[in-house]
């Protein structure tokens, strides 16, 4: 059983990250459009893009995506706790995974 709830919880998670990263991409798409009056650079580490444009996305999108997974995963977590009366394997105190 706790190999289930193992695997159950790894796709939860990771669905739950990649749902989060890919609203938050749209949204930064959308802001920095909103902001710049331009697209968002497509790949910073081309030359061809303006150095400080390169680091602020790099910056930006890291940054929001980062705490967007984070924040989804927290929610996840709590989700699969009021569900199963426990925390997720490797959320638990004492884990060292």
């Amino acid at each position: 059983m706790a190999s289930d709830s193992s695997k159950l919880w790894t796709v939860f998670s990771l669905v739950s990250a990649l749902v989060a990263a890919a609203a938050a991409r749209k949204g930064l798409n959308t802001s920095w459009k909103a902001a710049t009056g331009k697209n968002p650079p497509e790949n910073p580490a081309d030359p061809d893009v303006d150095l400080r444009e390169a680091v602020a996305w790099a910056v930006i999108s890291g940054t929001a995506i980062g705490v967007a997974r984070m924040l989804a995963q927290r929610k996840a977590a709590s989700y699969y706790a009021r569900s199963t009366g426990h925390l997720p394997p490797g959320l638990k105190k004492g884990d060292t995974r």
